[in-house]
């Protein structure tokens, strides 16, 4: 696209598929199978149920399928991994067997990670960056040994980035650093990892609209180009901006999307797969002239 330049990337996935970033902007379709999300918890957690919306967002346009049996909205107790794999079992033993697209797994523990990627899943997608402060590289030695993208979000505990005197872009890329540097201690390339900037996560509704603001910053850090996945959606961040309650951000959604491909983002991560894809596609189209 004209005005940006995505990140290239190609990907043999282990179960066989195949994943290329660089030449559109990816819709990843969200499918929670948890009951206590922030947007749609409990709507998806029998496996027909969660099988049938997976099947729409694949037939919306999704490019990627994220699945995630354990919520991460705000104030949420981490659940023990073997719970969390308990959960996650029987929905990703049956999307693996009919899904045609690559499967990402949002979990931040590598204990769940590895049962993932042992029943099929593709993509590993980390809240914490590779950084969960209980397992220190942990999940970057799973994501090395099966040599397999991972979405890298930023995240940290509180809202205090008076170090970087309040500047969250800055403290982004220099934990974005500290993530590379575990990825290839590990023997994970750099090239593997796909930064998300967390929108949402340990962050004020001026850090997130700062980082969307200025998410060009995070395509290059030291000299390497990374893929982006941007997903703020239907997060507390619209709901504040324009005082909505979390089933009425659909427009606040579309808005963040469009800015987020024309800024350089790969991926969007998304409840809502048909609209913002055609939100997206029109934004490209005029972009491209």
């Amino acid at each position: 696209m004209k005005g940006r330049s995505l990140a290239k990337r190609h990907y043999d996935l282990p179960s066989g598929k195949s994943l290329d970033l660089g030449e559109r902007t990816l819709i990843m379709g969200i499918l929670n199978v948890t009951p206590d999300s922030f947007s749609d918890g409990g709507r998806w957690t029998a496996v027909e149920t969660a099988l049938a919306h997976a099947r729409q967002m694949a037939a919306e346009g999704a490019d990627i399928i994220d699945i995630g049996a354990e919520s991460s909205r705000p104030g949420f107790v981490p659940m023990p991994a073997e719970e969390e794999i308990a959960r996650l079992i029987p929905y990703l033993k049956a999307l693996v067997a009919e899904c045609r697209l690559p499967i990402s797994v949002d979990t931040f523990k590598s204990e769940t990670a590895e049962a993932a990627l042992k029943l099929g899943a593709d993509i590993l997608n980390d809240i914490w960056g590779l950084q969960y402060k209980e397992e220190p590289g942990a999940m970057a030695q799973v994501a090395a040994w099966h040599q397999v993208p991972v979405i890298v979000m930023h995240n940290q505990e509180g809202t205090d980035y008076s170090r970087y005197d309040g500047d969250v872009v800055a403290a982004e890329r220099e934990f974005f650093r500290r993530t590379v540097e575990l990825a290839e201690r590990a023997g994970l390339p750099r090239e593997m990892l796909i930064f998300d900037p967390g929108v949402g996560f340990g962050k004020t509704v001026a850090d997130n609209l700062m980082v969307m603001n200025r998410q060009e910053e995070l395509l290059e850090l030291d000299g390497c180009r990374y893929p982006l996945l941007l997903g703020a959606s239907r997060k507390s961040v619209i709901g504040r901006t324009l005082d909505l309650p979390v089933e009425e951000r659909l427009e606040g959604t579309l808005a963040t999307s469009v800015i987020g491909a024309l800024k350089g983002a790969d991926i969007i991560r998304v409840h809502n797969v048909k609209e913002n894809l055609r939100a997206v596609r029109m934004a490209e189209a005029i972009a491209n002239g």
